[in-house]
């Protein structure tokens, strides 16, 4: 059986998913976005976490759900209305409800009163809406207010209390099925309404209940048997399980005893036979009897033996023991490699079935590491769903107006990368809202709505996730930043700059416009960090911005740092491996395709355009190889920014896949150098990084010589 602690960490885990369902469903409904069933998923996360809480003892994490959940059931049942000023209550009490789940997760002590405002303000939107429904009655628990009682209705009882004039006396069995609770519907709430019709005595069965370590929190394990008094019609009695009823089994007699007077002989009517049935009457029976024993069986019953659950679709798993997975079939790939540089050393007699025999391991080794990294993928939404509140918080203390914009939060990523992307991400949407977007009476001014808006989306576009951040602010101001640049020595004061240059100088290290230093920004770290970042992770940054129209940031990241596929490639006596996502093509260039031009390494003109070109051995100080100059190829990568560069190698050894290796940690970093791989020939290969080898060509002076060689690919 599982421990406390383990089932605590469950909840808590839990508790995250909740929570960005929350965000990401009232975000929704603030947009105009959503309906009654994203309503419906937003109570269900706050219940969820309401219910665990209830379990561990959490009594201020439970109290607070309870006035959130109950203002949600308002919204539900029609009697609270969806009101800008109401959503924007609901979103603060997401953020506390955020802050007490981590506060409880860390055992730290939450202080009397957290939360109160916004508690005081949930509680007067239930005063509005006139109580917001029956749940504002119902304790935390839940179950108070419900007359839950161990009765067992006898009918021969019944006939001798008989009801009141125009009531009827019903029999009712309901039992939830698991879909219920996936729906978002409240069993509790169907008999607070059935409550409504008239007297009700409740019997709750829990002899399905597991024990505490098999509980899953999305399956009804109780079930009830009632008996009700009302004068409300039968019509009335099915609409209270209208919504419900495909979602349980349900059973609903009409017991209600004949009047004494009805049974009597009249002085114009014979005695009725004692064998004789009275018309639409049956035979009393227990209330246990009122479902067949077949139905109480069944796969969609409540739960215990009879019941079978229902399919598992998801299971939880250490991330520990994915990592030492995913370390497995790096070293299977290794050895892989490492077995088919054995084969190609045989006689072609001997290896062409072990070749076969090798592409079939190939070929499931491959699959075997898809389906592994498919494991380690995370959805971004994950990151995702802590801007909005960053976005709120950041846009009070700067008195502004701005939306965030979501899109693509299921673009999925190894977690290596989730983990370290949440700090660039704050710190470019943080800017964008302190200094992007202007101030209300200035957008009325520029003729922009008041409301600023910041887009934050995700894709996968070239082997690699594309994560964008666009606002429609001031943009930059360039005069502005050149001029505090200057101040700061960070450029010449007769430097001449392209407005592109002059942006990118905001992620300079120690660059700052802000004028005052403040908790949101103005101490000289931010942009720089974040390329800093974002180049530690094998990605790129590029920004653009157009002067009062807005600026966006773009973040290409890889979609893995543990296994990839590479380029072998030969510099000289040495062997590298280039990222096949930054390739954009392979290419002996015609000596008219080379140009030599002042100031340059060399430029390739390809499709009507110029690409400038240059010897990789020049960047990594190496020379190269004594071989045919025609062997040599000029390898087309992609730095970003819509720009490409030529990297002249001697040969391509071909297409290989490679388990990435660190060497930071050991020799710190490398200019020009990702990582570090292990070919099948068991050297070690250094992995190159195609970003830092574009900022080494810009900077690595240019002598005639080196363009002389970076042309002599072309020479045959």
């Amino acid at each position: 059986m599982a421990s406390l602690d383990d089932l605590k960490k469950t909840f808590f885990d839990e508790c995250d998913e909740a929570m960005q369902q929350i965000e990401i469903g009232l975000t929704d409904i603030r947009s105009g976005e959503g309906n009654d069933e994203t309503v419906n998923a937003v109570f269900r996360g706050v219940h969820s976490v309401k219910g665990g809480a209830g379990i561990f003892g959490f009594e201020q994490l439970v109290e607070f759900a309870h006035v959130f959940e109950t203002v949600l059931d308002g919204l539900r049942n029609g009697s609270l209305s969806a009101t800008p000023d109401n959503l924007d209550v609901l979103l603060s009490a997401s953020d506390v409800l955020s802050d007490l789940v981590q506060m409880s997760r860390s055992g730290q002590q939450i202080a009397h009163g957290f939360g109160g405002e916004v508690r005081v303000a949930l509680e007067q939107i239930i005063e509005q809406g006139g109580g917001g429904g029956d749940s504002g009655d119902i304790a935390p628990a839940d179950f108070e207010g419900l007359d839950f009682m161990p009765v067992a209705v006898n009918l021969d009882e019944i006939d001798a209390d008989q009801p009141a004039d125009g009531q009827r006396i019903y029999t009712i069995t309901f039992r939830p099925k698991p879909e219920m609770l996936k729906k978002a519907n409240e069993p509790l709430y169907v008999l607070r309404e059935l409550r409504k019709l008239g007297e009700l005595e409740l019997e709750a069965h829990a002899e399905d209940l597991p024990g505490l370590g098999d509980i899953e929190t999305d399956v009804p394990y109780l079930w009830w048997t009632a008996t009700l008094r009302t004068e409300a019609a039968r019509v009335q009695i099915d609409e209270v399980f209208e919504f419900v009823s495909g979602d349980c089994d349900l059973s609903i007699e009409d017991v209600t005893p004949v009047p004494v007077a009805a049974a009597m002989p009249t002085i114009d009517a014979p005695p009725l036979a004692p064998e004789m049935p009275l018309a639409g009457v049956e035979p009393a029976k227990p209330v246990a009897a009122a479902a067949p024993k077949a139905e109480a069986e069944p796969a969609t019953a409540g739960g215990g033996a009879g019941r079978t659950k229902p399919a598992a679709t998801t299971t939880r798993i250490e991330l520990e023991r994915i990592d030492r997975v995913v370390n497995m079939v790096g070293e299977l790939v290794i050895s892989q490699a490492m077995l088919g540089q054995i084969v190609q050393d045989l006689p072609e007699s001997t290896s062409m079935r072990l070749i076969q025999i090798l592409d079939e391991v190939a070929h499931h080794t491959r699959e075997l590491k898809d389906s592994v990294m498919s494991m380690r993928a995370q959805p971004v939404g994950s990151v995702f769903q802590r801007m909005p509140r960053l976005v709120r918080e950041v846009a009070a203390k700067t008195h502004k107006k701005v939306r965030l914009e979501t899109h693509g939060e299921t673009t999925e990523v190894d977690r290596s990368i989730i983990e370290r992307l949440g700090d660039p991400l704050t710190h470019i949407i943080r800017n964008s809202v302190d200094h992007g977007v202007e101030a209300p009476a200035a957008r009325l001014a520029a003729g922009k709505p008041e409301e600023g808006v910041i887009r934050l989306s995700a894709e996968h576009r070239g082997g690699r996730i594309v994560i964008e951040i666009k606002d429609d602010g001031a943009g930059i101001n360039s005069e502005r930043v050149l001029k505090i640049a200057r101040e700061k020595g960070l450029v010449g004061p007769d430097a001449q700059l392209s407005e592109d240059e002059i942006n990118n100088l905001i992620m300079m290290p120690g660059f700052s416009t802000a004028e005052t230093v403040s908790d949101i920004s103005g101490r000289g770290v931010g942009m720089d960090v974040v390329r800093s970042n974002i180049q530690d992770l094998g990605g790129r940054i590029t920004l653009k911005s157009v002067r009062g129209q807005g600026m966006t940031i773009q973040l290409a990241l890889p979609l893995t740092l543990a296994v990839m596929d590479g380029m072998v490639i030969k510099v000289g006596t040495q062997t590298y491996v280039m990222p096949l996502s930054a390739i954009v093509e392979c290419l002996r260039p015609s000596r008219g395709e080379i140009s030599s031009l002042i100031g340059t390494h060399g430029m390739l003109q390809l499709r009507g355009e110029f690409v400038p070109i240059v010897m990789l051995g020049d960047l990594l100080g190496i020379g190269s190889s004594v071989g045919n100059n025609s062997e040599r190829v000029v390898i087309i990568t992609d730095t970003g920014e819509g720009s490409r560069i030529g990297l002249v190698v001697d040969e391509l050894l071909g297409h290989q896949q490679v388990v990435i290796k660190s060497i930071e940690e050991s020799y710190g970093a490398v200019p020009g150098i990702a990582a570090a791989t292990i070919l099948g020939n068991g050297r070690v290969a250094f992995i190159l990084d195609v970003e830092k080898l574009s900022d080494l060509a810009v900077h690595t002076p240019v002598t005639n010589n080196a363009t002389m060689r970076a042309a002599q690919p072309a020479l045959n």
